[in-house]
Protein backbone atom coordinates (compact mmCIF):
# COMPACT_ATOMS: atom_id res chain seq x y z
CA UNK A 1 0.00 0.00 0.00
CA UNK A 2 1.07 3.60 -0.57
CA UNK A 3 2.62 5.34 2.41
CA UNK A 4 0.07 7.39 4.38
CA UNK A 5 2.37 10.44 4.21
CA UNK A 6 0.65 11.61 1.00
CA UNK A 7 -1.41 14.64 2.01
CA UNK A 8 -2.79 15.64 -1.42
CA UNK A 9 -4.12 13.83 -4.46
CA UNK A 10 -1.06 14.94 -6.44
CA UNK A 11 1.22 13.33 -3.88
CA UNK A 12 -0.94 10.21 -3.94
CA UNK A 13 -0.51 9.97 -7.71
CA UNK A 14 3.27 10.42 -7.41
CA UNK A 15 3.46 7.70 -4.76
CA UNK A 16 1.36 5.32 -6.84
CA UNK A 17 3.52 5.93 -9.90
CA UNK A 18 6.70 5.11 -7.94
CA UNK A 19 5.44 1.73 -6.76
CA UNK A 20 5.48 0.40 -10.32
CA UNK A 21 2.43 -1.85 -10.07
CA UNK A 22 -1.20 -1.45 -11.00
CA UNK A 23 -2.97 0.98 -13.25
CA UNK A 24 -6.16 1.52 -15.21
CA UNK A 25 -7.55 -0.87 -17.79
CA UNK A 26 -10.18 0.51 -20.20
CA UNK A 27 -12.56 -2.02 -21.76
CA UNK A 28 -14.58 -0.88 -24.78
CA UNK A 29 -17.96 -2.17 -26.00
CA UNK A 30 -16.23 -4.91 -28.02
CA UNK A 31 -14.40 -5.98 -24.85
CA UNK A 32 -11.03 -4.84 -26.17
CA UNK A 33 -8.71 -3.62 -23.42
CA UNK A 34 -6.19 -0.79 -23.14
CA UNK A 35 -3.95 -0.66 -20.05
CA UNK A 36 -2.37 2.52 -18.67
CA UNK A 37 -0.06 2.09 -15.67
CA UNK A 38 -0.11 4.54 -12.78
CA UNK A 39 3.31 5.82 -13.85
CA UNK A 40 1.92 6.47 -17.33
CA UNK A 41 -1.08 8.23 -15.78
CA UNK A 42 1.34 10.53 -13.94
CA UNK A 43 3.43 11.27 -17.05
CA UNK A 44 0.38 12.04 -19.13
CA UNK A 45 -1.04 14.24 -16.36
CA UNK A 46 2.20 16.23 -16.15
CA UNK A 47 2.04 16.85 -19.90
CA UNK A 48 -1.62 17.85 -19.63
CA UNK A 49 -0.77 20.24 -16.79
CA UNK A 50 1.71 22.02 -19.03
CA UNK A 51 -0.85 22.22 -21.82
CA UNK A 52 -3.48 23.64 -19.47
CA UNK A 53 -1.11 26.24 -18.07
CA UNK A 54 -0.22 27.26 -21.63
CA UNK A 55 -3.93 27.89 -22.16
CA UNK A 56 -4.07 30.26 -19.22
CA UNK A 57 -5.30 27.96 -16.43
CA UNK A 58 -4.41 29.61 -13.11
CA UNK A 59 -3.78 28.00 -9.71
CA UNK A 60 -6.91 27.85 -7.59
CA UNK A 61 -9.46 28.28 -10.38
CA UNK A 62 -12.19 25.74 -11.06
CA UNK A 63 -11.81 23.86 -14.35
CA UNK A 64 -14.79 21.92 -15.64
CA UNK A 65 -14.12 18.49 -17.18
CA UNK A 66 -16.63 16.95 -19.58
CA UNK A 67 -15.10 13.70 -20.76
CA UNK A 68 -16.17 10.11 -21.22
CA UNK A 69 -14.49 7.18 -19.44
CA UNK A 70 -11.07 7.11 -21.11
CA UNK A 71 -7.39 7.94 -20.43
CA UNK A 72 -8.22 11.50 -21.48
CA UNK A 73 -10.40 11.94 -18.39
CA UNK A 74 -7.42 11.26 -16.14
CA UNK A 75 -5.16 13.47 -18.26
CA UNK A 76 -7.57 16.31 -17.61
CA UNK A 77 -8.38 15.46 -13.98
CA UNK A 78 -4.87 14.94 -12.66
CA UNK A 79 -3.47 17.50 -15.12
CA UNK A 80 -5.78 20.12 -13.62
CA UNK A 81 -4.59 19.19 -10.13
CA UNK A 82 -0.92 19.32 -11.14
CA UNK A 83 -1.54 22.72 -12.72
CA UNK A 84 -2.70 23.92 -9.31
CA UNK A 85 -6.36 24.23 -10.30
CA UNK A 86 -9.50 22.49 -9.05
CA UNK A 87 -11.18 19.83 -11.27
CA UNK A 88 -14.98 19.87 -11.55
CA UNK A 89 -16.10 16.68 -13.38
CA UNK A 90 -19.46 17.07 -15.14
CA UNK A 91 -21.48 14.51 -17.02
CA UNK A 92 -21.16 14.41 -20.83
CA UNK A 93 -24.22 14.60 -23.09
CA UNK A 94 -25.77 11.14 -23.40
CA UNK A 95 -29.37 11.77 -24.51
CA UNK A 96 -29.06 13.46 -27.87
CA UNK A 97 -32.79 14.10 -27.92
CA UNK A 98 -32.49 16.41 -24.90
CA UNK A 99 -29.51 18.53 -25.83
CA UNK A 100 -31.27 21.83 -25.11
CA UNK A 101 -31.98 20.70 -21.54
CA UNK A 102 -28.39 19.47 -21.19
CA UNK A 103 -26.95 22.81 -22.34
CA UNK A 104 -29.09 24.69 -19.84
CA UNK A 105 -28.21 22.46 -16.86
CA UNK A 106 -24.50 22.34 -17.68
CA UNK A 107 -24.29 26.11 -18.14
CA UNK A 108 -25.89 26.51 -14.70
CA UNK A 109 -23.29 24.19 -13.16
CA UNK A 110 -20.46 26.11 -14.79
CA UNK A 111 -21.88 29.33 -13.38
CA UNK A 112 -22.25 27.78 -9.91
CA UNK A 113 -18.51 27.09 -9.66
CA UNK A 114 -17.55 30.21 -11.67
CA UNK A 115 -15.60 28.12 -14.14
CA UNK A 116 -13.90 29.98 -16.96
CA UNK A 117 -12.55 26.92 -18.75
CA UNK A 118 -14.00 23.61 -19.83
CA UNK A 119 -11.83 20.66 -20.90
CA UNK A 120 -13.22 18.10 -23.32
CA UNK A 121 -12.42 15.87 -26.29
CA UNK A 122 -13.18 16.50 -29.99
CA UNK A 123 -16.32 14.33 -30.23
CA UNK A 124 -17.93 15.72 -27.09
CA UNK A 125 -16.69 19.25 -27.71
CA UNK A 126 -18.73 19.40 -30.92
CA UNK A 127 -21.86 19.01 -28.80
CA UNK A 128 -20.83 21.60 -26.22
CA UNK A 129 -20.90 24.70 -28.40
CA UNK A 130 -24.35 25.78 -27.24
CA UNK A 131 -23.39 25.14 -23.62
CA UNK A 132 -20.39 27.45 -23.92
CA UNK A 133 -22.42 30.05 -25.81
CA UNK A 134 -25.00 30.07 -23.00
CA UNK A 135 -22.39 30.90 -20.35
CA UNK A 136 -21.96 34.39 -18.97
CA UNK A 137 -19.17 35.22 -18.37
CA UNK A 138 -17.54 33.49 -21.30
CA UNK A 139 -16.07 29.99 -20.85
CA UNK A 140 -13.12 28.82 -22.95
CA UNK A 141 -13.40 25.33 -24.43
CA UNK A 142 -10.08 23.45 -24.30
CA UNK A 143 -9.52 20.20 -26.21
CA UNK A 144 -6.62 18.06 -25.00
CA UNK A 145 -4.62 15.90 -27.38
CA UNK A 146 -4.38 12.15 -26.80
CA UNK A 147 -1.76 11.70 -25.48
CA UNK A 148 -1.05 15.26 -24.32
CA UNK A 149 2.00 16.82 -25.95
CA UNK A 150 4.93 17.11 -23.52
CA UNK A 151 5.65 20.73 -22.59
CA UNK A 152 7.83 22.23 -19.90
CA UNK A 153 6.66 21.24 -16.43
CA UNK A 154 4.66 24.07 -14.87
CA UNK A 155 5.99 25.72 -11.73
CA UNK A 156 3.20 26.00 -9.19
CA UNK A 157 2.73 26.29 -5.46
CA UNK A 158 2.11 22.94 -3.78
CA UNK A 159 -1.41 22.71 -2.35
CA UNK A 160 -2.00 22.05 1.33
CA UNK A 161 -4.11 19.19 2.63
CA UNK A 162 -6.91 21.58 3.59
CA UNK A 163 -7.01 23.21 0.15
CA UNK A 164 -9.90 22.56 -2.22
CA UNK A 165 -9.20 19.42 -4.27
CA UNK A 166 -12.43 18.64 -6.08
CA UNK A 167 -15.92 19.98 -6.62
CA UNK A 168 -18.64 17.43 -7.28
CA UNK A 169 -22.32 18.12 -7.62
CA UNK A 170 -24.84 16.53 -5.26
CA UNK A 171 -27.41 14.26 -6.87
CA UNK A 172 -30.22 16.78 -6.61
CA UNK A 173 -33.26 14.46 -6.55
CA UNK A 174 -35.41 17.03 -4.74
CA UNK A 175 -33.56 20.29 -5.40
CA UNK A 176 -31.12 21.59 -7.96
CA UNK A 177 -27.66 19.99 -7.63
CA UNK A 178 -25.30 21.86 -5.30
CA UNK A 179 -21.51 22.17 -5.76
CA UNK A 180 -19.92 20.12 -2.97
CA UNK A 181 -16.45 21.40 -2.05
CA UNK A 182 -14.07 18.63 -0.93
CA UNK A 183 -10.55 19.16 0.41
CA UNK A 184 -7.55 16.90 -0.19
CA UNK A 185 -7.73 15.97 3.49
CA UNK A 186 -11.38 14.89 3.30
CA UNK A 187 -10.94 12.79 0.17
CA UNK A 188 -7.83 11.03 1.44
CA UNK A 189 -9.55 10.33 4.77
CA UNK A 190 -12.40 8.64 2.86
CA UNK A 191 -10.01 6.65 0.68
CA UNK A 192 -8.02 5.35 3.64
CA UNK A 193 -11.19 4.52 5.55
CA UNK A 194 -12.43 2.42 2.62
CA UNK A 195 -9.16 0.59 2.11
CA UNK A 196 -8.73 -0.08 5.83
CA UNK A 197 -12.25 -1.50 5.94
CA UNK A 198 -12.00 -3.92 3.03
CA UNK A 199 -8.25 -4.59 2.80
CA UNK A 200 -8.45 -8.28 3.64
CA UNK A 201 -11.12 -8.94 1.00
CA UNK A 202 -10.35 -6.41 -1.71
CA UNK A 203 -7.40 -8.12 -3.37
CA UNK A 204 -5.69 -6.22 -6.16
CA UNK A 205 -8.31 -6.00 -8.88
CA UNK A 206 -11.43 -3.84 -9.07
CA UNK A 207 -14.00 -3.38 -11.83
CA UNK A 208 -16.24 -0.35 -12.30
CA UNK A 209 -18.66 0.97 -14.91
CA UNK A 210 -19.71 3.87 -12.65
CA UNK A 211 -19.46 7.43 -13.98
CA UNK A 212 -16.20 9.21 -13.19
CA UNK A 213 -18.08 12.44 -12.48
CA UNK A 214 -19.77 10.71 -9.53
CA UNK A 215 -18.20 10.04 -6.12
CA UNK A 216 -18.98 6.33 -6.16
CA UNK A 217 -16.93 5.89 -9.34
CA UNK A 218 -14.10 8.35 -8.72
CA UNK A 219 -13.62 8.45 -4.94
CA UNK A 220 -14.97 4.95 -4.28
CA UNK A 221 -13.13 3.08 -7.05
CA UNK A 222 -10.29 5.04 -8.66
CA UNK A 223 -8.62 6.62 -5.64
CA UNK A 224 -8.63 3.45 -3.48
CA UNK A 225 -7.05 1.53 -6.37
CA UNK A 226 -4.41 4.25 -6.68
CA UNK A 227 -3.66 4.17 -2.95
CA UNK A 228 -3.21 0.41 -3.10
CA UNK A 229 -1.27 0.61 -6.39
CA UNK A 230 -3.80 -1.93 -7.65
CA UNK A 231 -5.47 -2.58 -10.99
CA UNK A 232 -8.86 -1.11 -11.80
CA UNK A 233 -10.77 -2.07 -14.93
CA UNK A 234 -13.15 0.59 -16.24
CA UNK A 235 -16.18 0.25 -18.50
CA UNK A 236 -18.07 3.24 -19.85
CA UNK A 237 -21.48 3.69 -18.16
CA UNK A 238 -23.30 3.81 -21.49
CA UNK A 239 -21.67 0.50 -22.46
CA UNK A 240 -22.97 -1.16 -19.31
CA UNK A 241 -26.48 0.24 -19.78
CA UNK A 242 -26.59 -1.05 -23.36
CA UNK A 243 -25.22 -4.49 -22.48
CA UNK A 244 -25.08 -5.25 -18.73
CA UNK A 245 -23.48 -8.65 -19.33
CA UNK A 246 -20.20 -6.91 -20.07
CA UNK A 247 -19.94 -6.04 -16.36
CA UNK A 248 -20.07 -9.67 -15.24
CA UNK A 249 -17.93 -10.86 -18.13
CA UNK A 250 -15.25 -8.30 -17.24
CA UNK A 251 -15.37 -9.25 -13.57
CA UNK A 252 -14.75 -12.85 -14.58
CA UNK A 253 -12.03 -12.16 -17.15
CA UNK A 254 -9.90 -9.99 -14.85
CA UNK A 255 -10.87 -11.77 -11.63
CA UNK A 256 -12.30 -8.63 -10.11
CA UNK A 257 -12.80 -8.71 -6.36
CA UNK A 258 -14.49 -5.33 -5.71
CA UNK A 259 -17.23 -3.78 -7.83
CA UNK A 260 -19.98 -1.48 -6.48
CA UNK A 261 -23.22 -0.36 -8.12
CA UNK A 262 -26.56 1.30 -7.37
CA UNK A 263 -29.60 -0.91 -6.82
CA UNK A 264 -31.00 -0.28 -10.32
CA UNK A 265 -27.92 -1.91 -11.88
CA UNK A 266 -28.60 -5.24 -10.17
CA UNK A 267 -32.20 -5.05 -11.41
CA UNK A 268 -31.02 -4.26 -14.93
CA UNK A 269 -28.83 -7.35 -14.92
CA UNK A 270 -31.83 -9.46 -13.96
CA UNK A 271 -33.83 -8.04 -16.86
CA UNK A 272 -31.32 -7.96 -19.68
CA UNK A 273 -28.63 -10.60 -19.21
CA UNK A 274 -29.20 -13.90 -21.01
CA UNK A 275 -27.62 -17.18 -19.94
CA UNK A 276 -25.79 -17.54 -23.25
CA UNK A 277 -23.97 -14.24 -22.59
CA UNK A 278 -22.38 -15.78 -19.49
CA UNK A 279 -20.72 -18.78 -21.10
CA UNK A 280 -17.47 -19.46 -19.26
CA UNK A 281 -18.09 -16.73 -16.67
CA UNK A 282 -16.78 -17.32 -13.12
CA UNK A 283 -17.94 -14.86 -10.46
CA UNK A 284 -16.33 -16.65 -7.51
CA UNK A 285 -13.47 -14.10 -7.17
CA UNK A 286 -16.03 -11.30 -6.63
CA UNK A 287 -15.91 -10.60 -2.89
CA UNK A 288 -17.50 -7.15 -2.47
CA UNK A 289 -20.54 -5.96 -4.43
CA UNK A 290 -21.57 -2.78 -2.66
CA UNK A 291 -25.15 -1.63 -3.17
CA UNK A 292 -25.67 2.08 -2.51
CA UNK A 293 -26.35 5.57 -3.91
CA UNK A 294 -30.10 4.92 -3.95
CA UNK A 295 -32.69 2.94 -1.92
CA UNK A 296 -31.80 -0.74 -1.65
CA UNK A 297 -34.38 -3.40 -2.51
CA UNK A 298 -34.12 -6.65 -0.57
CA UNK A 299 -36.09 -8.48 -3.26
CA UNK A 300 -33.76 -7.34 -6.04
CA UNK A 301 -30.74 -8.51 -4.06
CA UNK A 302 -32.33 -11.88 -3.30
CA UNK A 303 -33.17 -12.38 -6.97
CA UNK A 304 -29.67 -11.32 -8.02
CA UNK A 305 -28.13 -13.83 -5.62
CA UNK A 306 -30.38 -16.64 -6.88
CA UNK A 307 -29.94 -15.75 -10.54
CA UNK A 308 -26.13 -15.71 -10.57
CA UNK A 309 -25.33 -18.31 -7.90
CA UNK A 310 -24.80 -20.80 -10.72
CA UNK A 311 -21.85 -18.73 -11.93
CA UNK A 312 -20.13 -18.76 -8.55
CA UNK A 313 -21.66 -15.71 -6.89
CA UNK A 314 -21.48 -16.14 -3.10
CA UNK A 315 -24.51 -15.10 -0.98
CA UNK A 316 -22.49 -12.75 1.24
CA UNK A 317 -21.09 -10.69 -1.65
CA UNK A 318 -23.90 -8.12 -1.90
CA UNK A 319 -23.39 -5.48 0.78
CA UNK A 320 -25.82 -2.55 1.28
CA UNK A 321 -24.10 0.73 2.17
CA UNK A 322 -25.04 4.35 2.79
CA UNK A 323 -23.28 7.56 1.90
CA UNK A 324 -23.62 10.90 0.18
CA UNK A 325 -21.61 13.42 -1.80
CA UNK A 326 -21.31 15.77 1.18
CA UNK A 327 -19.42 13.07 3.12
CA UNK A 328 -17.06 12.37 0.17
CA UNK A 329 -18.93 9.06 -0.18
CA UNK A 330 -19.42 6.32 2.41
CA UNK A 331 -20.81 6.68 5.95
CA UNK A 332 -21.99 3.14 6.78
CA UNK A 333 -21.13 -0.38 5.60
CA UNK A 334 -22.95 -3.61 6.25
CA UNK A 335 -20.89 -6.66 7.23
CA UNK A 336 -18.78 -7.71 4.24
CA UNK A 337 -18.54 -11.35 5.30
CA UNK A 338 -22.19 -12.23 5.93
CA UNK A 339 -25.35 -12.01 3.79
CA UNK A 340 -27.28 -8.76 4.01
CA UNK A 341 -29.99 -8.40 6.63
CA UNK A 342 -33.49 -6.98 6.43
CA UNK A 343 -36.54 -6.78 8.69
CA UNK A 344 -40.21 -5.93 8.40
CA UNK A 345 -41.89 -3.11 10.30
CA UNK A 346 -45.49 -2.06 10.89
CA UNK A 347 -46.50 0.37 8.14
CA UNK A 348 -49.03 2.25 10.27
CA UNK A 349 -46.55 2.85 13.09
CA UNK A 350 -43.91 4.07 10.66
CA UNK A 351 -46.41 6.42 9.01
CA UNK A 352 -48.28 7.70 12.06
CA UNK A 353 -45.97 7.62 15.07
CA UNK A 354 -42.54 7.36 13.49
CA UNK A 355 -41.72 4.19 15.41
CA UNK A 356 -40.21 1.02 13.95
CA UNK A 357 -42.30 -1.82 15.33
CA UNK A 358 -41.61 -5.36 14.13
CA UNK A 359 -44.37 -6.85 11.96
CA UNK A 360 -43.96 -9.99 9.88
CA UNK A 361 -46.39 -8.60 7.29
CA UNK A 362 -45.02 -5.07 7.35
CA UNK A 363 -42.73 -3.00 5.17
CA UNK A 364 -39.38 -4.64 4.51
CA UNK A 365 -36.34 -2.44 5.11
CA UNK A 366 -32.71 -3.32 4.49
CA UNK A 367 -29.96 -2.57 6.99
CA UNK A 368 -27.23 -0.46 5.39
CA UNK A 369 -24.89 -1.34 8.22
CA UNK A 370 -23.01 0.47 10.95
CA UNK A 371 -21.00 3.68 10.88
CA UNK A 372 -17.51 3.34 9.46
CA UNK A 373 -14.58 3.96 11.83
CA UNK A 374 -14.29 7.67 12.59
CA UNK A 375 -17.94 8.39 11.74
CA UNK A 376 -20.83 9.08 14.09
CA UNK A 377 -24.55 8.96 13.36
CA UNK A 378 -27.40 10.62 15.23
CA UNK A 379 -31.11 10.37 14.51
CA UNK A 380 -32.70 13.67 15.49
CA UNK A 381 -36.30 14.68 15.92
CA UNK A 382 -38.01 17.91 14.99
CA UNK A 383 -36.82 19.53 18.21
CA UNK A 384 -33.20 18.83 17.28
CA UNK A 385 -32.50 16.31 20.02
CA UNK A 386 -31.19 12.80 19.51
CA UNK A 387 -33.80 10.01 19.37
CA UNK A 388 -33.57 6.54 20.85
CA UNK A 389 -33.39 3.26 18.92
CA UNK A 390 -36.21 2.49 16.48
CA UNK A 391 -37.44 6.08 16.40
CA UNK A 392 -37.59 7.63 12.94
CA UNK A 393 -35.98 11.01 12.45
CA UNK A 394 -33.45 12.94 10.39
CA UNK A 395 -29.99 11.48 9.88
CA UNK A 396 -27.07 13.63 11.04
CA UNK A 397 -23.49 12.47 10.53
CA UNK A 398 -20.05 13.55 11.65
CA UNK A 399 -16.77 12.23 10.31
CA UNK A 400 -13.32 12.91 8.86
CA UNK A 401 -14.38 13.24 5.21
CA UNK A 402 -17.19 15.80 5.39
CA UNK A 403 -17.26 18.59 2.84
CA UNK A 404 -16.01 22.07 3.62
CA UNK A 405 -19.36 23.31 2.36
CA UNK A 406 -21.22 24.15 -0.82
CA UNK A 407 -18.95 26.24 -3.03
CA UNK A 408 -20.04 29.88 -3.21
CA UNK A 409 -23.21 29.11 -1.21
CA UNK A 410 -22.68 30.22 2.40
CA UNK A 411 -26.36 30.11 3.32
CA UNK A 412 -26.84 26.52 2.11
CA UNK A 413 -23.60 25.57 3.87
CA UNK A 414 -24.76 27.07 7.17
CA UNK A 415 -28.03 25.12 6.93
CA UNK A 416 -26.30 21.80 6.20
CA UNK A 417 -23.29 21.97 8.55
CA UNK A 418 -23.93 22.71 12.22
CA UNK A 419 -21.19 22.34 14.84
CA UNK A 420 -19.32 19.80 12.75
CA UNK A 421 -22.46 17.73 12.01
CA UNK A 422 -24.02 17.29 8.58
CA UNK A 423 -27.78 17.27 8.11
CA UNK A 424 -28.26 14.65 5.39
CA UNK A 425 -31.96 15.28 4.79
CA UNK A 426 -32.59 11.52 4.96
CA UNK A 427 -35.04 9.86 7.34
CA UNK A 428 -34.06 6.68 9.15
CA UNK A 429 -33.78 4.90 12.47
CA UNK A 430 -31.06 3.02 14.30
CA UNK A 431 -31.46 -0.47 15.69
CA UNK A 432 -28.47 -1.68 17.74
CA UNK A 433 -26.17 0.50 15.69
CA UNK A 434 -27.57 -0.64 12.33
CA UNK A 435 -29.01 2.10 10.10
CA UNK A 436 -32.36 1.56 8.36
CA UNK A 437 -33.32 4.21 5.82
CA UNK A 438 -36.99 5.10 5.59
CA UNK A 439 -36.94 7.80 2.93
CA UNK A 440 -35.90 11.32 2.13
CA UNK A 441 -37.59 14.12 4.05
CA UNK A 442 -38.52 16.16 1.00
CA UNK A 443 -39.82 13.08 -0.86
CA UNK A 444 -42.26 11.98 1.84
CA UNK A 445 -45.80 11.45 0.51
CA UNK A 446 -48.81 12.73 2.45
CA UNK A 447 -51.80 10.52 1.72
CA UNK A 448 -55.01 10.92 3.71
CA UNK A 449 -53.16 12.55 6.58
CA UNK A 450 -50.40 9.97 6.84
CA UNK A 451 -46.76 10.06 5.82
CA UNK A 452 -45.52 7.38 3.42
CA UNK A 453 -42.15 6.79 1.81
CA UNK A 454 -42.33 6.67 -1.99
CA UNK A 455 -39.81 3.83 -2.04
CA UNK A 456 -42.32 1.49 -0.40
CA UNK A 457 -44.81 2.02 -3.23
CA UNK A 458 -42.16 1.85 -5.94
CA UNK A 459 -40.70 -1.40 -4.61
CA UNK A 460 -44.18 -2.97 -4.53
CA UNK A 461 -44.10 -3.38 -8.31
CA UNK A 462 -40.60 -4.86 -8.53
CA UNK A 463 -40.92 -8.00 -10.60
CA UNK A 464 -44.13 -7.01 -12.40
CA UNK A 465 -43.84 -8.42 -15.89
CA UNK A 466 -43.58 -5.64 -18.43
CA UNK A 467 -42.38 -2.95 -15.99
CA UNK A 468 -38.73 -1.87 -15.91
CA UNK A 469 -37.19 -2.62 -12.50
CA UNK A 470 -36.16 0.52 -10.65
CA UNK A 471 -37.99 2.79 -13.12
CA UNK A 472 -40.91 4.01 -11.02
CA UNK A 473 -41.73 7.22 -9.18
CA UNK A 474 -44.48 7.65 -6.59
CA UNK A 475 -45.72 11.19 -5.92
CA UNK A 476 -48.66 12.85 -4.21
CA UNK A 477 -50.31 16.17 -5.05
CA UNK A 478 -53.62 17.94 -4.68
CA UNK A 479 -55.37 18.31 -8.04
CA UNK A 480 -57.05 21.63 -8.68
CA UNK A 481 -60.39 21.79 -6.89
CA UNK A 482 -59.85 18.49 -5.05
CA UNK A 483 -60.39 18.13 -1.32
CA UNK A 484 -57.58 15.61 -0.74
CA UNK A 485 -54.18 14.56 -1.98
CA UNK A 486 -53.98 12.18 -4.93
CA UNK A 487 -51.47 9.32 -5.06
CA UNK A 488 -49.86 8.92 -8.46
CA UNK A 489 -47.39 6.32 -9.71
CA UNK A 490 -45.23 6.75 -12.81
CA UNK A 491 -43.78 3.57 -14.30
CA UNK A 492 -41.72 2.84 -17.38
CA UNK A 493 -42.80 -0.11 -19.48
CA UNK A 494 -40.62 -2.70 -21.16
CA UNK A 495 -41.11 -3.61 -24.81
CA UNK A 496 -43.68 -6.38 -25.03
CA UNK A 497 -47.27 -7.34 -25.70
CA UNK A 498 -48.86 -6.13 -22.46
CA UNK A 499 -51.01 -3.04 -23.02
CA UNK A 500 -50.65 0.12 -20.95
CA UNK A 501 -54.08 -0.41 -19.38
CA UNK A 502 -53.18 -3.98 -18.39
CA UNK A 503 -49.87 -2.83 -16.86
CA UNK A 504 -51.62 -0.03 -14.97
CA UNK A 505 -54.21 -2.44 -13.56
CA UNK A 506 -51.49 -4.86 -12.42
CA UNK A 507 -49.59 -2.05 -10.68
CA UNK A 508 -52.78 -0.93 -8.93
CA UNK A 509 -53.29 -4.46 -7.59
CA UNK A 510 -49.68 -5.03 -6.51
CA UNK A 511 -49.45 -1.73 -4.61
CA UNK A 512 -52.75 -2.34 -2.84
CA UNK A 513 -51.81 -5.90 -1.91
CA UNK A 514 -48.33 -5.07 -0.66
CA UNK A 515 -48.85 -1.67 0.99
CA UNK A 516 -52.57 -1.32 1.61
CA UNK A 517 -52.58 1.94 -0.38
CA UNK A 518 -54.97 2.57 -3.24
CA UNK A 519 -53.41 4.48 -6.11
CA UNK A 520 -55.46 7.24 -7.69
CA UNK A 521 -53.69 6.88 -11.02
CA UNK A 522 -50.90 4.92 -12.72
CA UNK A 523 -49.17 6.61 -15.65
CA UNK A 524 -47.40 4.08 -17.89
CA UNK A 525 -44.50 5.68 -19.76
CA UNK A 526 -42.10 4.71 -22.51
CA UNK A 527 -38.54 3.70 -21.54
CA UNK A 528 -36.25 6.61 -20.72
CA UNK A 529 -39.04 9.07 -19.96
CA UNK A 530 -38.57 9.70 -16.25
CA UNK A 531 -36.17 12.56 -15.50
CA UNK A 532 -33.03 11.57 -13.65
CA UNK A 533 -30.05 13.14 -11.97
CA UNK A 534 -26.58 12.87 -13.49
CA UNK A 535 -26.00 9.79 -11.33
CA UNK A 536 -29.19 8.08 -12.50
CA UNK A 537 -31.55 8.76 -9.60
CA UNK A 538 -35.14 9.53 -10.54
CA UNK A 539 -36.27 13.10 -9.85
CA UNK A 540 -39.79 12.62 -8.53
CA UNK A 541 -40.66 16.29 -8.17
CA UNK A 542 -39.56 17.10 -11.68
CA UNK A 543 -41.54 14.12 -13.02
CA UNK A 544 -44.66 15.47 -11.31
CA UNK A 545 -44.04 19.02 -12.55
CA UNK A 546 -43.63 17.80 -16.12
CA UNK A 547 -46.73 15.64 -15.86
CA UNK A 548 -48.87 18.51 -14.60
CA UNK A 549 -47.52 20.72 -17.38
CA UNK A 550 -48.28 18.05 -20.00
CA UNK A 551 -44.58 17.67 -20.80
CA UNK A 552 -43.82 14.20 -19.47
CA UNK A 553 -43.20 12.54 -22.81
CA UNK A 554 -40.60 10.07 -24.09
CA UNK A 555 -37.46 11.67 -25.49
CA UNK A 556 -37.82 12.22 -29.22
CA UNK A 557 -35.71 10.13 -31.55
CA UNK A 558 -32.64 11.94 -32.77
CA UNK A 559 -32.38 11.74 -36.55
CA UNK A 560 -28.94 10.71 -37.81
CA UNK A 561 -28.85 13.61 -40.25
CA UNK A 562 -29.54 16.08 -37.44
CA UNK A 563 -26.80 14.48 -35.40
CA UNK A 564 -24.25 14.75 -38.21
CA UNK A 565 -25.17 18.38 -38.76
CA UNK A 566 -24.70 19.08 -35.06
CA UNK A 567 -21.13 17.78 -35.32
CA UNK A 568 -20.24 20.70 -37.60
CA UNK A 569 -19.36 23.71 -35.44
CA UNK A 570 -20.72 27.11 -36.32
CA UNK A 571 -18.37 29.94 -37.26
CA UNK A 572 -18.96 31.50 -33.85
CA UNK A 573 -18.15 28.22 -32.07
CA UNK A 574 -15.00 27.70 -34.17
CA UNK A 575 -13.85 31.18 -33.28
CA UNK A 576 -14.28 30.53 -29.57
CA UNK A 577 -12.63 27.14 -29.38
CA UNK A 578 -9.06 26.96 -28.25
CA UNK A 579 -7.12 23.75 -28.68
CA UNK A 580 -4.30 22.91 -26.27
CA UNK A 581 -1.17 21.82 -28.01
Amino acid sequence: MISPVASTLGELLASGAQVGTGGLRFVDRRERARFVSWSQVERRAAAAAGALRSQGVEPGECVAIVLRTSPRFFDAFFGTLLAGAVPVPLYPPVRLGRLAEYHQVTAAMLAAVRARRLVSEPTVARLLGDTVDACDPHVDLIVLEDPPRVLSKPTIRSPRSDDLALVQFSSGTTVEPKPVALSHRAILAQVRTLNDHWRDLAGASGVSWLPLYHDMGLIGCVFPALELAAELTLIAPETFIHRPAIWLRTLSRYRGTVSPAPNFAYGLCLEKIRDDELEGVDLSPWRIALNGAEPVSAEVMRRFNRRFAGWGLAPEVLAPVYGLSEASLAVTFSDLETPFTSARFDRRELAMSGRAVADSDGRELVSVGKALPGFEIEIRGGHGGALTDRCVGRVWVRGPSLMDGYLNRPRATAEALVDGWLDTGDRAFLDRGELYLVGRDKDILIVRGRNHAPEEIERAIDGVEGIRTGCAAAVSYRPEGAAAEALLLFVERRPGRRSRSELAATCHGEVLARTGLALDHVEVLSPGTLPRTSSGKIRRREALARYRAGELEPPRRFHLGHYLLSMIPSRRQRHRRRTAS
